[in-house]
């Protein structure tokens, strides 16, 4: 097959375009990239039940922690009166008989400790009849991991109803999987706890799960899309993501249940779920997101609530006229100032106050999140309201619009027709937010979906990925297959680059066991994690786009025919062609390029390829890299060869 590259350059391409959606679903934040090892530090945790529009929490601030040793007779239990958190008002009041009883975390499946790492442990405690000491251990099948022994006298920070703070460092002296965590008192006694927290010490700024991180750093993520994602809905308005709450001290933040741990109730397991306790504990917050773009360079773009909870799964609004409504549109221009203004300002000081003195520097914000317009839902009139608040307030904003759960309905239609309407006013939106979750045969049929759009109003492909199977708990469905169709679809976004912006795959994470939705781009589990095919194909795209996209000459539609889906850049740095192609076959293929209008290329061509042996073959713990890029050189553009089911990104050398 040749394909003919012209000179011309055509579009250009936007820096950063293929970037990162991060939502905490499948377990991503807590028990994630939040590298917290315990769960329910707090004792807050809510379990949750119900279907649509129909939701109860019931409090079960004892969930993960049982007494050590088991059956022993001491009193463990939580109770509320005096708190060290007024936002959290639980504690746990431990009444002990002997030395050694204390209490254990099962910590998700079990804390993983790697040899000679120190993790450092933190928790608060009133001792109320109690002077010995605080004995912290990891422990597997009664062999003690790692410990460390605090004195109840070297506790810092007292507050004025007597908690205190008290830190220690446990060292690992050997490598442990689905170990436990344990807290013990070395005399009888009666001491009460809240927030006990263990972090790795390798954990990036202390926060951040440092392999998770490592693998979102080598996607070099044009920008970062956060809290979500239906959390920023919530299934009710109760429910939704509060931005404020997560900017007080993280013992302070208000503890909140998940939206996907109510995810595929039905009448059949009683409408509660295994995941009925999934909650937020807010570790992760907007500080945090703001610093994870810093540290990943990646443009920071939050999406906020519009006074809707989530349109799939509640009715709840608050409505338009009312002051509810315009604390919605208040939390924008605070979030704007949170990020951008002065530690001089309200909401700049509080920035400054959590470590940052400098601006984030935020210039993307998403108003709702997969919102549509109905007869009781006027998303587009909040939308006006929105974009007029916020460009008052702070003009360089973009905003970023939502097209609907999908690209099919009159749902989306309606959407366009709005946006649309407005594309005489400028800065009115940015980019209108996509999404897609489809069979791999829709990506390659839909290939040339951009092609025909008008071109004044731009897309931000927010959410997608080829859905070969689909459920709970399956890496099994993150196939080869799945991935090429990504990237035969991306070569079209590459090369409607006028029209699409920004570009995310989602969701990003899903812990082994704990995935409430199948695919996901990275998976893992307590001790490691892997790329799925996806993944690479991410990879490959976002470190190898282009500054400018160039004509094919109809060759990559004859291509198509056959199977082949293609797109070609120019990176202007490195005077480099760029071909991103795609072979769906089962059979090699062979390609010639031809650069038009220019002699013959006489260098080597860089090529980095992904394959694998059947179109349902995937990655696991096992095999992490079974379906990964390697790289080769082809030294004649007459004989590149693509190996059966394969994504190649092709460097060549341009002449002067």
């Amino acid at each position: 097959m040749r394909l003919e590259i012209g000179k011309e350059e055509k579009a250009q391409i936007q820096n950063g375009m293929i970037g990162l959606f991060f939502e905490d679903i499948n377990y991503a934040a807590d028990g994630g990239l939040y590298a917290e090892m315990l769960e329910n530090r707090s004792f807050a945790f809510l379990k949750a039940s119900g279907d649509s529009c129909d939701y109860q929490t019931e409090y079960d601030g004892g969930y993960a922690w049982e007494v050590y040793p088991a059956g022993a007779g001491l009193k463990a239990h939580c109770v509320s009166g005096s708190p060290h958190s007024e936002e959290n008002p639980y504690y746990m009041r431990l009444e002990t008989r002997a030395a050694g009883e204390g209490i254990q975390n099962k910590a998700y499946d079990g804390v993983y400790l790697k040899k000679d790492m120190e993790y450092k442990l933190t928790f608060w405690a009133r001792c109320v009849r109690f002077q010995g000491c605080f004995d912290a251990f990891v422990e597997k099948d009664g062999v003690r991991c790692a410990q460390a022994s605090i004195s109840a006298a070297e506790g810092q920070e007292e507050t004025y109803n007597h908690f205190r703070r008290y830190e220690a460092v446990l060292r690992a002296w050997q490598d442990a999987e689905q170990a436990a965590f344990v807290l013990c008192l070395s005399e009888a006694g009666v001491v009460e706890f809240d927030f006990i927290s263990l972090f790795p010490g390798d954990a990036v700024a202390g926060i951040f799960r440092r392999d998770l991180f490592d693998m979102l750093k080598e996607l070099h993520p044009g920008f970062l899309r956060f809290p979500g994602g239906c959390i920023v809905e919530g299934n009710t308005l109760a429910n939704r993501y509060r931005f404020k709450d997560s900017l007080k001290p993280v013992w302070a933040r208000k503890n909140n249940w998940n939206r996907w741990a109510v995810h595929g109730n039905n009448r059949e397991n009683g409408y509660e779920s295994v995941y009925s306790h999934y909650n937020q504990t807010l570790g992760m917050g907007y500080y945090e997101y703001f610093l994870l773009c810093e540290l990943l360079g990646a443009r920071p773009l939050p999406v906020l609530n519009v006074g809707f909870a989530c349109q799939y799964q509640s009715d709840e609004m608050v409505g338009i006229e009312s002051g509810a409504f315009r604390e919605f549109v208040q939390d924008a221009l605070d979030l704007i100032e949170f990020a951008n203004g002065g530690a001089d300002t309200r909401w700049g000081a509080v920035r400054a106050q959590m470590g940052h003195e400098e601006p984030f520097g935020l210039t993307l914000l998403g108003i709702g999140n997969e919102q549509w317009q109905t007869e009781k839902a006027d998303f587009f009139e909040r939308y006006e309201i929105f974009e007029k608040a916020v460009h008052e307030a702070a003009p360089q904003i973009r905003l970023i619009g939502s097209a609907g759960p999908d690209v099919t309905s009159e749902r989306y239609t309606r959407a366009w027709e709005f946006y649309h309407s407005h594309r005489e006013q400028e800065n009115f939106v940015y980019a209108v937010d996509e999404h897609y979750y489809v069979k791999p045969e829709w990506l390659y049929e839909h290939v040339d979906f951009y092609d025909d759009y008008p071109r004044e109003v731009k897309v931000f492909s927010g959410e997608y990925a080829a859905h070969p199977r689909s459920g709970f708990n399956m890496p099994e469905a993150n196939t080869l297959e799945g991935a090429l169709a990504e990237a035969a679809f991306l070569t079209g976004v590459e090369r409607n680059a006028d029209v699409v912006w920004l570009a995310s795959y989602a969701p990003l994470f899903a812990r082994l066991g704990y995935a409430q939705w199948s695919p996901d781009m990275i998976w893992f589990n307590g001790a490691s994690c892997y790329g799925s095919p996806s993944y690479y194909v991410q990879k490959m795209f976002a470190c190898n786009m282009g500054d400018v996209t160039l004509d094919l000459h109809g060759t990559d539609k004859k291509a198509r025919e056959t199977g082949l889906y293609c797109s070609a850049g120019l990176d202007k740095k490195s005077g480099e062609i760029i071909v991103k192609i795609v072979n769906s076959a089962e059979e090699e293929r062979g390609i010639e390029l031809a650069l038009c209008g220019e002699a013959a290329v006489g260098c080597a061509v860089r090529a980095l390829i992904l394959t694998g042996p059947k179109r349902d073959a995937c990655n696991s713990m096992e095999a992490p890299e079974k379906i990964a890029p390697y790289e080769r050189e082809y030294t004649d553009l007459n004989k590149i060869v693509l190996p059966p089911l394969s994504f190649a990104v092709l460097r060549a050398g341009r002449e002067k």
